[in-house]
């Protein structure tokens, strides 16, 4: 049987991170508007796009969710928050 984490990994799809698309804005602005808190968990590393790093920089920075590699940390961020 597969790990979570191995399963798990295609769970977003490529688009969430293609900000051009919106999709990540209009996904995580719901959560914000119900007052969900939540953590984004994986290899961040292997995107290369500027705007995406920065959006990564300025959501880990914030109060409502964030980008970790791993369920650990995202936990402890959660909890931080």
């Amino acid at each position: 049987m597969k790990r979570n984490e191995d399963r798990n990994s295609q769970a977003i799809t490529e688009d969430f991170f293609r900000l051009s698309t919106c999709l990540a804005g209009e996904i995580l602005q719901k959560y914000v508007n119900y007052g969900v808190k939540m953590a984004v968990i994986g290899d961040f590393s292997v995107y290369t796009s500027k705007p995406l790093k920065d959006f990564i920089y300025e959501s880990n920075c914030g109060s409502d969710f964030c980008f970790v590699s791993d369920l650990q940390k995202g936990i402890e961020k959660l909890a931080s928050m």
